[in-house]
This record gives C-alpha cells, sequence and structure tokens, in this order.
C-alpha cells in the first residue's frame, strides 16, 4: 500500500504546530460518511512510544512536514504546559490523518496511572485499540490488565512493538511477553529483517514480500523475500495462517490447509480483516518511529483491518428523565447524539470541548441541546442548557482547523460552549438525549490547598470551576468540618497538574497538610461548674450552673438530662444551657474537633431576677463544659474507614503485609470478579491519605481500592499530634 500525502491548507491558525512543521494537508477536512472514519486509541505504559509513533504518522501522511520531539516539547499530541513540564502525556489528545481517502482518527492517551480519566475518555471516543509496547521496556502489569478490560467489551485490538531501532530492542522476547499476557490469539505479522545489528525491513508473513526500509523513508521498497528469509519465518507463517484459519467463516479452510492446498493470500487477507474488526483475532506489528519501520503496514492495518464506526455498537441513550429511549445507529441522518469527552479552557476561544458523534450529524450554526448528569457527588451539578454552535473545528492536536460539519462516527471540536462539561451529551434541542456515562475512577489522594491571600479567594473559587468542568476525575470539596478545601485527585501527579493550571490561570495558591477530622469525647465522668456573671452599670449579665459529664457508648450521640430542683434555674434558661454546651461540643473542649458520645446531666445553678438572659445561660453552659473537660480526661476519636482492595493475585501477600503497617485490620478476602483478590479491612483514615499512589507502587499500577466512612475510634496515644481544624 502506498502512503499518500494529503493536500489543502489549514485556513486556521495551527497554535499547537509551529510554522516550521505545517504542512498541506486535507486531514483537517470532515469525513463524508462513517464509512470513512476510524477512530483509534494509543494505549499502553508510560515511555512505550505512543507520542512518537502518532508524531511519525502525522509526518508520513503530510499533516506535518517533520516530526518534533518530546525533549523539545513541540510534539502534535503533548501541547499542554504540563505536558511539555513533565515531558509526557497528561492529557487525551486528537490527531487526524487521511490515507486513501480514510479519515484516521488517532487518539493519544497518557501512559502513567494517574491519568486513567484521559484513558477512558479515549477509550469511549473509539472504536479500536492500539496497544503499543516497548520493544526493550516490555508489558507492565496495567497494560495486562487494560487488556482484559476492552477484552470484557469486544474492542478490537492490534499490538505495534516500538522502538525496534534501540541497541536492545527485542522483537522475538517482546512477543512472547505479549502472548504471555494478551494471549495466544497475539500473533505476529510481520517479522523484522535485521542487517548487522540494525533492523532494516519487514517481512509479510502472508504475502511473503520485504519492505525495506534501509533507504530512511517511510515509503519502503518491497522485494520478494529470499529463500533463507522464508525458511526462517516457515514456523511464524503456519502459526499466522493457523490462526486466521480458524477464525474463518469458511469451515473448509482448515481441512484444505491441513490437506495442502495452498490457501489463496488475498482470501487470508480479508479473512484476517474480519478477524481483527470482530474483536477475535489480534495481529502483532512492528515500527520504529526514527526510522519511519513499519508505518506503511500500521496505516494499511489501521484503514483496512480496525473497524469504522458502522462496526460498532452506538452507546446506550435515555431521555432526560432517565426514560428509555430507542437504540440509536450511527446514522448521519439520525437523531443527535454526541458526547464531550473532553474540554479544556483556552484562553482566546473560552470553552472547547472535544465530541465523539455517535449519531446524526453537526453542523454549524446550528442550535442543540447540552446536558450533564449523575457526577454531583463530584461537584459537577446535573445541568440543561440550549446553545448555538458558531463554529466547528477539527482538533490537531491543540490546533483547530474550521470545519462545516460532522458526522456520525467522527470526532470534531466546539468553542464557546457556555456550560458543557466532560461527560456532557451534545443532542438536538427539540429531541434531548442522555447518552449513558462511561465509567470513571474515583479520586482517592486528597490535596488541600488555601488561597495565599484573602484577594486569590475568588479567583481560585472561579479557576477551580474551569478546571474541575474539564475534569470528571478531579472532585473538589470544602470538608464541613475542617473547612479545609480539599481537591481529592488520582495522584501526586495529577495533582500536580491540576495546581499548575490553577496558577497558570494566575490564582496564587499554596498547598497546606490534610487535616483528618477527629471527634472529641470524654474518657471519663467529670463535673464542671459554669460562672457568668458579669457587671456593667445598667442590666449585668447573670448566670451559674453545674453539670456532670459521663461517656456515652461509641455511636450513641448526645444527652441532655435536667436534674435541678426547686427551681434554682428558671425553666426558660434550662433550654439555654442545652444550648450552650451543644455549641461548645461543637467547637471542641481539647483540640478544636466536635464532642461526641456523651451525656451532660444539669444538677445545679442561680440564676438573678434581673441579670439572667438566654444569652448568659448559653454562656454559662459552655463555659461548664469546657471546665469538666480541663478537670476531665479527653480521648481523640479517628474516623475508620472500610476500605475494598482489588488486587492481582501475585500482590495480595504485599498488600496484606502493608496493611498492618497503617493500623489495619483484615476482616475478609474473596475472589474479584473476572480475576483476582477482593482484600476487605479497617483502616484508619489518616493511614490513607497517600495510599492511591502507595497501593499503585505496591501491585505495579495495578491495585484498585473503595472507602467507606465505618465508625470513629480512640487514637493511639502514641498518634496523637494531629493539627486542630482551622
Amino acid at each position: 500500500m502506498s502512503v499518500k500525502s494529503s493536500n489543502g491548507r489549514s485556513k486556521s491558525p495551527a497554535r499547537g504546530i509551529s510554522d516550521a512543521r505545517r504542512a498541506d494537508a486535507s486531514a483537517g477536512a470532515p469525513a463524508d460518511s462513517p464509512e470513512k472514519v476510524r477512530n483509534v486509541v494509543l494505549v499502553g505504559h508510560s515511555g512505550a512510544g505512543k507520542t512518537m509513533l502518532v508524531e511519525a504518522l502525522l509526518a508520513a501522511t503530510g499533516v506535518i512536514s517533520r516530526m518534533g520531539s518530546i525533549t523539545d516539547g513541540n510534539t502534535v499530541s503533548d501541547a499542554e504546559p504540563s505536558e511539555v513540564h513533565q515531558q509526557r502525556s497528561v492529557v487525551l489528545s486528537v490527531a487526524p490523518l487521511v490515507v486513501d481517502g480514510i479519515k484516521v482518527n488517532l487518539l493519544d492517551t497518557p501512559g502513567y496511572g494517574d491519568f486513567t480519566g484521559e484513558l477512558r475518555a479515549g477509550l469511549r471516543g473509539a472504536d479500536a485499540a492500539l496497544f503499543v509496547v516497548s520493544a526493550i521496556d516490555g508489558i507492565d502489569a496495567a497494560t495486562t490488565a487494560l487488556w482484559a478490560e476492552c477484552d470484557q467489551v469486544g474492542m478490537p485490538r492490534a499490538v505495534v512493538i516500538s522502538r525496534l531501532d534501540h541497541p536492545r530492542a527485542n522483537f522475538e522476547a517482546t512477543v512472547a511477553a505479549c502472548q504471555r499476557s494478551f494471549g495466544d490469539s497475539v500473533v505476529p505479522a510481520y517479522l523484522p529483517v535485521r542487517s548487522g545489528d540494525a533492523t532494516t525491513g519487514l517481512l509479510g508473513l502472508l504475502t511473503q514480500t520485504v519492505s525495506d526500509y534501509s533507504a530512511g523513508s517511510a515509503a519502503p521498497q518491497v522485494r520478494e523475500a529470499t529463500a533463507e528469509e522464508l525458511t526462517a519465518a516457515e514456523g511464524a507463517r503456519g502459526t499466522l495462517i493457523e490462526g486466521i484459519i480458524s477464525e474463518s467463516e469458511d469451515e473448509t479452510l482448515m481441512d484444505r490447509y491441513l490437506g495442502g492446498e495452498e490457501i489463496d493470500v488475498g482470501a487470508l487477507v480479508s479473512d484476517l480483516e474480519t478477524a481483527v474488526a470482530g474483536g477475535t483475532f489480534f495481529p502483532v506489528l512492528a515500527t520504529s518511529a526514527e526510522t519511519g519501520l513499519g508505518l506503511t503496514e500500521l496505516l494499511e492495518m489501521l484503514t483496512r483491518a480496525f473497524p469504522s464506526p458502522l462496526e460498532r455498537s452506538v452507546p446506550q441513550v435515555s431521555g432526560l428523565a432517565g426514560e428509555p429511549a430507542a437504540p440509536l445507529e450511527c446514522d448521519p441522518a439520525g437523531p443527535l447524539a454526541g458526547e464531550v469527552v473532553r474540554t479544556t479552557i483556552d484562553p482566546f476561544l473560552g470553552r472547547v470541548c472535544l465530541v465523539r458523534v455517535f449519531s446524526g450529524t453537526l453542523r454549524e450554526d446550528s442550535a442543540v441541546h447540552v446536558s450533564g448528569r449523575g457526577l454531583a457527588e463530584r461537584g459537577h451539578e446535573d445541568h440543561d442548557s440550549d446553545e448555538r454552535l458558531t463554529h466547528l473545528y477539527s482538533p490537531v492536536g491543540s490546533s483547530l482547523r474550521p470545519v462545516p460539519y460532522c458526522v456520525a462516527g467522527d470526532i470534531c471540536a466546539i468553542a464557546k460552549l457556555a456550560n458543557a462539561e466532560t461527560g456532557d451529551t451534545v443532542s438536538a434541542k427539540e429531541a434531548p438525549l442522555l447518552v449513558v456515562s462511561w465509567d470513571m475512577p474515583e479520586p482517592l489522594m486528597p490535596v488541600a490547598v488555601e488561597a495565599a491571600t484573602r484577594s486569590d479567594e475568588d479567583a481560585l473559587a472561579k479557576s477551580l470551576g474551569k478546571v474541575a468542568a474539564g475534569d470528571p476525575t478531579l472532585r473538589v470539596e470544602r470538608n464541613p468540618e475542617t473547612h479545609q478545601l480539599i481537591l481529592w485527585c488520582m495522584g501526586e501527579a495529577h495533582g500536580e497538574v491540576v495546581l499548575d493550571r490553577l496558577r497558570e490561570q494566575g490564582v496564587k495558591l499554596q498547598t497546606v497538610d490534610v487535616i483528618t477530622p477527629l471527634r472529641e469525647t470524654f474518657a471519663a465522668p467529670a463535673t464542671g461548674h459554669g460562672r457568668h456573671v458579669k457587671q456593667s452599670g445598667g442590666h449585668g449579665q447573670y448566670a451559674i450552673c453545674d453539670i456532670d459529664v459521663e461517656p456515652l457508648d461509641r455511636g450513641a450521640g448526645f444527652e441532655f438530662v435536667d436534674k435541678t430542683v426547686g427551681g434554682v434555674i428558671p425553666g426558660q434558661y434550662i433550654g439555654s444551657v442545652e444550648k450552650g454546651v451543644r455549641a461548645q461540643m461543637q467547637k471542641g473542649v481539647s483540640a478544636g474537633f466536635p464532642v461526641v458520645d456523651i451525656r451532660v446531666t444539669l444538677t445545679g445553678g442561680k440564676a438573678h431576677s434581673v441579670d439572667s438572659s438566654d444569652a448568659a445561660f448559653q454562656a454559662a453552659g459552655a463555659l461548664a463544659l469546657r471546665e469538666a473537660a480541663a478537670a476531665g480526661r479527653i480521648q481523640l476519636l479517628e474516623p475508620v474507614l472500610a476500605v475494598t482492595i482489588s488486587v492481582a493475585d501475585d500482590y495480595v501477600g504485599a498488600v496484606m503485609s502493608d496493611l498492618s503497617s497503617r493500623r489495619g485490620r483484615l476482616t475478609g478476602t474473596a475472589a474479584a470478579d473476572g480475576s483476582g483478590t477482593e482484600i476487605s479491612a479497617e483502616i484508619p483514615e489518616q493511614e490513607l491519605l497517600r495510599y492511591a499512589v502507595e497501593l499503585r507502587a505496591l501491585t505495579a499500577g495495578t491495585g484498585r481500592f473503595r472507602r467507606t466512612y465505618l465508625r470513629h475510634e480512640p487514637v493511639p496515644p502514641n498518634m496523637v499530634h494531629t493539627a486542630p481544624r482551622q
């Protein structure tokens, strides 16, 4: 297959591509029909070479005139300042290219675990996945787990082994690792051809021809394989053919092949493409972004073997109230239904939304309905709005090229939407719909922030709203007990990116230690005397009360008992004493945390016929509780959480050993759905502040956990060092 350069110069400024690298390209043009679209998400661990592979494919097809580099910070995919700074992808990026009239939307995803939300968005927008595996680093456990997830939903996949130009690259060992991790249906379609220590070409196992890349061009010279090369590849070719035949709908092929008949190559290629599109067979290709090796073969596979949107089902939809709606098809003439898979804030264009259109056709200057549901617990309130689309764009990284429409199956960008957020549905104004949301990972690492000055508080609140709109994995919370502003993140790297985005908007802020919301209680009975007597010339203040305080069982709450006799405190002021006690309980009596689980008994007191008042007895009640606390023994209570940890069986021992160091109590284990083990435990919240990061390190990025509040328990004496709430 020949790789064609495309034509047509972009009329809009390509903000993400330097002038020196812009090229004539039709990649920004809209597809005319779903048959001419391929949506491919690139996945793999950080450093596998996804971004540079995208860069090489864009250069090979004329979208850019030359490749950028991660070191220089000028790749098409990694255009955010945080990506340039960290030298790794942190957000989903779309880069389209056109080959033989087929538009391929390449969705480059981050490989680092903190940015799983961006990966999930990429999977949502794609119809097939390209697993990029480094020929020198192999496969990590997180990539293996992702393969299993794709297998459960039947997503078509292929494997591309990258970085074959590296001196330590080992194609055979990497293929073996892929088969151990992904299964026997992962089979090479090409074998590297070496000249000395360098890989200079690829032998096509079906065509038995060699693509020679030794001239350094992305378009190789094709020659017949030598007898020696064919002999060396005989076993691999037989394995590939048997794998293809086993997936073929022609039940006679296997008998004919085993009988010695030479099967037509065209039929084998057709069956291979059908099996790949159906998600039952997974070819392995070999590439080098640096030398251009394998780019022609990869582009051919993307356009011919991967499915069009017509071959994939459309997500379920419902009405705005959740009522069932008729299933949709990928039909440009059908009801409009698209989903925002990413949102960014552009300093010039405002809110820019990346939209995968599942049904219907988006057109510029049309009215649409934008709906968001189901993320209220993360600070994203349910919302609906009718908006007009002034412009549509085809995104090439951060560059935007105007287009007049976007058909079902394609991906576009919409600028200047007022209220759209990631995960929202874009539908017709007269027939609004909701697309069922995809699974969002739960952010479990808290980062406490505060504005540097009081004048920065408004700017912080406004900027947080913008950042949260584009990041559904971020949860913003104002803790009602500690009054801290908490950013719940996926991990340290995610937290750094969120803080960088806030600072880029001019917000001055600082991080502070997260305060665990403790409780206080009385560890033993105590008595308190509250005397609030003041004379100021006119009406004074006079209130005296005596109380007994005793601890109750954990979770019992608060009881107030009146045992005064003889009317020493008038009846109208009994409630005032209780109000004062309750107010002081909320403020705390020792470390500034709420007091719980006590019984307060009012035993005596005095009143004045003129100077006593409701306010005076409230003050006396509060003072009595403080004095009782000073004379008694106060116990701090910490929150204990019920935690369920899902891990692969290989890491169960390490996780359970780690639990004991966190003062955790194991409550049970069970087989997880699919594979692995679920470990149940009770762990103090203080020990979980960084657990999202530490569990990932313990389990090679595969461990997950859920947490729910269980109860408060006494803090061990050697652990009493937590700062009071502010």
